[in-house]
């Protein structure tokens, strides 16, 4: 053991960024309206290295005024990042502070970075034979590791992991971390906008470095390269150069390193409370008071030279009121809740499969397999995972499945290859699958399902989803297993390409792979799946969201599943004459560019586009350009000019034509499923944060429908066969009806209640005509209006989606206003809602978290006020829809229907229907989705039939 004195140099801004991220979801405001989620999270992993620790000497070191030379030398070095958040610059007075409340010297110097800083002060304080940690997760720091300095990095799961020489040299293939700097300059940066070698990534790096060393002997001997890459070092060699010097962390900085000066001290309690008061933090206080207490009692910990093996002593479990989780926007830096303790395997070490005590089996066929069977039997909730040759659920095959009911245990079931034993054995297992009574627990459970379906396996009895859990709990987060795990449970699961490789030819399948490692595998899943079910379960309940999960989310897995399987038939012959018809159009259009233009160019490149239309044709006088100097002719541009310009029209056109045929026309064929004949598009649940459904290969809900090539596309979707036609069932404004109810606007809610025209009717009160004179211009104006209202349409953009001046604009949305007070009213009511709690919610509860509620840039704040007002009134439609949904299929579930529902589009669903059960369809799906959730006004369903989607909408 050694009594090496060890020094800590905190990043700031790189943990305060991370604090105020950590609280992305719902950020930490007091009763002033301040946004504290960055303090909050810096003094939660200040004080966690505190408590882990317990340093001889610590500092904090910040940046100031950037750094001087290097932007000297590289004008656009770090020019790309964005303005920092309010809430960091607000939060930055309040950390000094604290830290000088708290006797821990701030170490800054006007010009220089922070990571200047630091390097500086490791260098120095490792002459004076301290042991530096360096507390921060830039990799670049990497660059500075030697034998007596290291990174102490915080992990998002928990805990930290250090890097000393041995990390740094695998992390980097680097034989020395000083390489570090060659292989930054090499590949640049993006974060610090440092350029790099073009076309070097870091596998490229890795690659140069292992021959050549360093950047100066990759110049030195470009003659042993080839082809193009040859060519772009030859030419940058100087920009390498600079790119070096950009990644070198200075150690010369103007700062002295005085051991008093840095030595721990007991800090100033009543001020750093009285602060803490101040912003409310009243737990904080606490876990401070804790913090320093332990501190000053506990024995120093020992270590040995060897920081990869340091240890501390085991801290004590967390009571129940401490392990109070990351859920319900309550996160911490690193995962958990605001005085989370998190236990780790050691000091720095994130828990693996190799690192953890658990018991892993696969179970062999014949007896073993009953008696598993036996045992699982028993079982009241169980977790499953399955494990197929592919990730399409309609053409993989089952390699094995895996269970487990019980932390660190579980059991690995393999998979014959031979069809016909795969079905007998799956068989076997049909009596646990098709149990009522055995809770089924999975991540991503609709996969599985899918799977199991084609093997003619129902998965029966109540279903946890963890990745449905988390997605409620927080929607703003991923929700993979492996970022679960490592959030909530620091633990980091096997990678799959450990198992099968990396994509391209010679990726594996999981048949391929030893069954031992097959078990780990798989088993690992179940096993740390079943560990997020009990983590989430809690923070369900606690955030009051349990109904919306098991009533709403779960149930309609099982829709989604069947829809997805059924998918729907398409006329691919009608596609490829649509894609002939297109190609016809795009050369028409071309030829009219061309003839415009005066020459032919490129007109999908944006580049040769902006020197045609801004320097030739002089189209504008001040014409906006990128960064780099490139003409800007993104369609928001182009969509401006578009009144004035023939070429710009013409544009437009062709961009939109030659998407459709690409993204649909063209593409659709290809993914019919050969074993059904149809498409089968995926519905993900945890993609849009208001609740809405999101359709992903192909995306069936963003085909163009406000063109006529557009609409053509919809009418290659067609029933099954003659026996069958396709019927499309819309809500009827239902945004609107949403909105009229739950402001209470009786004005509005009588015209829907008398069945008027709602626009025609809204036009008659702000025109102050009878609805009779309405003429056609003032109902466009008055549609415009009321669908715009719930966007926070402002009277330039009324002006500019209508032929009305800004004036005229200005008055019609005063006169709406005054027309509906009551709807005014209750936009200002849901925008304090929203700043007083940090969220708003749907008509079931779901939530809407807008951080930037209480900003004070008005451009920000606006964005988050317009968020509140139209967050629950999407959401609102996007859960009623859902309940129809879900009462629709059980209804043709339990009346053993043939018709089948097949497409969800925003608010439009579209069946294919048995042509005998056509009337007893109508009534059902027209009764189920007007009485999906009661409104003070009345749901309405407009429903079509056709021989394809486009008749029947």
């Amino acid at each position: 053991m050694s009594d090496q004195k060890r020094l800590f140099l905190v990043d700031a801004y790189a943990l305060i960024f991370r604090g105020y991220y950590a609280f992305i979801k719902n950020p930490r405001i007091n009763s002033k309206g301040e946004d504290t989620s960055a303090i909050m999270g810096f003094m939660n992993s200040l004080l966690d290295v505190i408590k882990r620790e317990r340093p001889d000497h610590l500092a904090v070191c910040f940046d100031k005024g950037g750094s001087a030379d290097r932007v000297e030398m590289y004008q656009e070095y770090k020019a790309n990042r964005d303005a920092t958040p309010e809430g960091i610059k607000t939060a930055v007075p309040y950390i000094l502070e604290i830290l000088k409340a708290m006797h821990i010297p701030i170490m800054v110097k006007e010009g220089y970075e922070a990571d200047d800083v630091i390097g500086t002060l490791a260098k120095k304080a490792e002459k004076e034979g301290y042991k530096t940690f360096m507390v921060t997760p830039d990799k670049d720091f990497a660059q500075l590791v030697s034998e007596n300095i290291f990174m102490y990095r915080p992990m998002f799961g928990g805990g930290y992991e250090t890097w000393g020489i041995p990390e740094v040299q695998k992390k980097f293939e680097v034989t020395d971390p000083l390489q570090v700097i060659d292989f930054l300059g090499m590949m640049g940066d993006a974060s610090d906008n440092i350029p790099g070698l073009p076309g070097v990534g870091e596998k490229t790096a890795k690659k140069f470095l292992a021959a050549y060393g360093s950047m100066e002997n990759l110049l030195a001997n470009t003659h042993e390269l080839k082809g193009k890459m040859k060519e772009k070092i030859e030419a940058n060699g100087e920009l390498g150069l600079l790119s070096k010097k950009l990644a070198t962390i200075m150690l010369d900085v103007p700062v002295e390193f005085n051991f008093d000066d840095f030595q721990m001290e007991q800090p100033d309690i009543p001020k750093v409370t009285e602060i803490f008061q101040e912003l409310e933090f009243r737990r904080l206080i606490d876990n401070f008071n804790k913090t320093f207490s332990a501190v000053a009692t506990a024995p120093k910990t020992q270590t040995t030279d060897s920081p990869e093996t340091k240890t501390t002593e085991e801290k004590p479990k967390a009571t129940p009121k401490e392990q109070k989780s990351a859920g319900a926007g309550q996160f911490s830096l690193f995962g958990g809740g605001e005085e989370t303790t998190t236990e780790t395997v050691s000091e720095f070490t994130r828990k693996t499969a190799e690192n953890t005590s658990h018991f892993y089996q696969s179970i062999a066929s014949g007896m073993a397999t009953k008696l598993f069977l036996k045992n699982l039997m028993n079982q009241t909730s169980v977790c499953f995972d399955t494990e197929t040759t592919g990730l399409n659920p309609l053409t993989a095959e089952l390699v094995g499945i895996s269970f487990s009911w019980e932390t660190g245990k579980g059991f690995y079931v393999p998979f014959p290859e031979d069809k016909t034993e795969a079905q007998e054995l799956i068989e076997v297992f049909r009596p646990f699958f098709e149990n009522e009574q055995i809770e089924k627990i999975g991540q991503n459970l609709k996969y599985d399902i899918k799977v199991l379906a084609k093997y003619n396996i129902e998965v029966k009895g109540n279903l946890f989803d963890t990745m449905l859990a988390h997605y409620l709990i927080n929607p703003d987060m991923r929700h993979n297993m492996d970022v679960l795990a490592e959030t909530y449970l620091n633990y980091t699961p096997i990678p799959i390409v450990d198992l099968i490789g990396k994509k391209g030819k010679n990726q594996l399948s999981m048949r391929d792979v030893p069954l031992e490692k097959q078990t780990e595998y798989a088993v690992e899943d179940a096993d740390i799946t079943l560990q997020l079910k009990e983590h989430f379960e809690k923070e369900l309940g606690e955030a009051n969201i349990k109904t919306l999960f098991n009533d709403i989310e779960i149930p309609l897995l099982r829709v989604l599943a069947t829809m997805e399987l059924e998918g729907i038939n398409l006329d691919i012959g009608f596609l490829n004459s649509l894609s002939e018809q297109l190609n016809t159009d795009i050369a028409t259009l071309e030829k009219s560019i061309y003839e415009a233009a005066g020459e032919e160019f490129n007109i999908a490149s944006p580049k040769q586009l902006g020197i045609i239309l801004f320097e030739k044709l002089k189209l504008v006088d001040k014409p906006k350009k990128t960064k780099t100097g490139q003409y800007k002719t993104g369609e928001d541009i182009l969509s401006y000019l578009a009144k004035d310009h023939e070429i710009i029209r013409n544009i437009l056109d062709y961009r939109g034509l030659a998407k459709l045929k690409s993204t649909y026309v063209d593409a659709l064929p290809l993914q019919v499923d050969d074993s059904t004949g149809h498409v089968h598009t995926d519905y993900m649940q945890t993609v849009a944060a208001t609740g809405r459904l999101s359709s992903n290969n192909p995306n069936l809900q963003n085909i163009p429908i406000r063109t006529e090539r557009g609409r053509q596309v919809r009418k290659a979707f067609v029933p099954r066969n003659e026996e069958f036609t396709l019927l499309a069932a819309d809500y009827s404004q239902i945004e609107l009806r949403i909105i009229a109810a739950l402001s209470k606007e009786e004005t509005m809610i009588e015209a829907f209640k008398n069945g008027e025209d709602i626009h025609a009717s809204t036009a008659s009160k702000v025109f102050g005509v009878p609805i009779s004179d309405v003429t056609r211009d003032q109902r466009s104006n008055a549609k415009t209006v009321n669908f715009g209202i719930i966007y926070g349409v402002s009277a330039f953009g009324l002006s500019n989606q209508t032929d009305l001046s800004r004036g005229e604009a200005k008055e019609l949305i005063d006169t709406y206003y005054e027309t509906y007070p009551k709807l005014r009213a209750y936009m200002s009511e849901q925008v304090d809602f929203a700043r007083d709690n940090g969220y708003v919610q749907t008509v079931l509860g779901r939530r809407r978290y807008l951080k930037d509620i209480n900003s004070q840039n008005a451009i920000v704040r606006g964005a988050a006020e317009r968020n509140a007002v139209n967050a629950p009134i999407q959401g609102s439609a996007a859960d009623i829809i859902k309940i129809a949904m879900i009462n629709i299929y059980d209804k043709l579930q339990s009346g053993d229907f043939k018709s089948k529902m097949l497409l969800q589009v925003h608010d439009e669903l579209v069946f294919d229907v048995y042509k005998p059960e056509l009337d007893a369809m109508k009534t059902l799906i027209k009764t189920e989705m007007e009485s999906a959730y009661k409104l003070e006004v009345p749901l309405d369903v407009e429903m079509d039939i056709g021989d394809n989607w486009l008749e029947a909408h």
